[in-house]
């Protein structure tokens, strides 16, 4: 894997609608800008991309945490999306974030027990990527239904893949249209 550029960043909300949020909800992206080693051709097999999702897991996983500054069982959701560039296909996105990227997001968030939400398209440089959200490990906490845009000013180039992570240790803010609460979630089954 050839990393060109990792971006991480930390968004708190403290006041919405003219409300305190108390303590803010916080919300980490963690990005990484990668050459596509298959840009421009056709590949059948895409092992080699599955294998970068596996790695980008792990990373981009533990530096939401780190940039959290929390512990991974204190992560409530998260989410995955990649973007190709003009000479990739989306296939490409595919590889990366589903056969192997989970399980080491799962490991550096403690369990995991929900899907993981995820996105792929194609763009250019400048192109918003959002990266949609959901509890880990109850998906009918509706609180934490939610998403983050992540744009960086030079990626993706054509030849070049970005591959973001978000994890947050809150739902949104002011959550209010019911549901399975966080605190009520038992994570045995991924739902509730």
């Amino acid at each position: 894997m050839k990393i060109r550029k990792i971006v991480t960043t930390v968004e708190e909300t403290h006041l919405e609608m003219g409300k305190a949020i108390n303590p803010p909800t916080r919300r980490a992206a963690s990005t990484a800008v990668i050459e596509n080693p298959f840009a421009g051709k056709y590949q059948e097999d895409l092992e080699a991309l599955m294998t970068i999702g596996e790695q980008l897991g792990a990373q981009l996983g533990k530096n939401c945490v780190d940039a959290l500054g929390i512990e991974p069982k204190d992560a409530e959701s998260y989410g995955k999306a990649a973007m190709v560039g003009e000479n990739g296909e989306l296939e490409h996105a595919a590889a990366i974030l589903h056969p192997k990227l989970g399980k080491p997001l799962r490991a550096a968030v403690e369990k995991g027990a929900a899907l993981v939400a995820s996105s792929k398209k194609m763009g250019s440089m400048g192109h918003p990527l959002d990266v949609p959200l959901g509890h880990k490990d109850a998906a009918y906490v509706r609180s934490h239904f939610d998403g983050m845009e992540v744009r960086i000013n030079d990626a993706p180039r054509a030849n070049e893949i970005m591959v973001s992570i978000v994890v947050t240790d809150s739902g949104r803010p002011l959550p209010r249209v019911g549901g399975l609460e966080h605190a009520d979630a038992k994570g045995e089954d991924g739902l509730r």
